[in-house]
């Protein structure tokens, strides 16, 4: 009982010092890309895939997810659409509730109509991302 309750309390306080951060990543991103005009967008048309990370910036598992996904927006950004949602803050909860995530990571992948076609939860090394991308057309 003492271990339930110690475990419980611990992350009460990890949770509670959490919140209210989630934009670390939006402005890690936003500082990282180039400016607007000297991006060249992919056309939806040439986006085959939408990979959704939904997680959070203070979560280790999703932390360990962060190079992943810049990763596979660099190599594969005019074919993948990369989308990060922290649901621990109260812009990106909605969206945990949108994909029913049960755990964080969680990776949804789309098809180019929206529809999911995979799911995974936890750390999703690259290597295994860019199988799943194959098969769905992606070069």
């Amino acid at each position: 009982m003492k271990r339930i309750n110690f475990f419980l309390v611990g992350l009460s306080i990890c949770m509670a010092g959490l919140f209210g951060h989630g934009d670390i990543l939006a402005q890690s991103i936003r500082n990282k890309q180039p400016a607007k005009k000297d991006m060249v967008e992919p056309k939806k048309s040439d986006i085959k895939v939408t990979f959704v990370e939904l997680g959070s910036v203070n979560c280790i598992p999703c932390k360990a997810m962060q190079p992943v996904m810049a990763d596979i927006e660099e190599e594969y950004g005019d074919q993948v659409s990369v989308v990060f949602y922290d649901v621990w803050t109260k812009e990106g909860s909605p969206f945990g509730d949108k994909y029913k995530i049960r755990a964080i990571p969680t990776q949804v992948f789309l098809d180019k109509d929206g529809k999911e076609f995979f799911r995974h939860q936890g750390f999703f090394p690259k290597e295994e991302i860019i199988k799943i991308l194959k098969k769905h057309g992606v070069k």
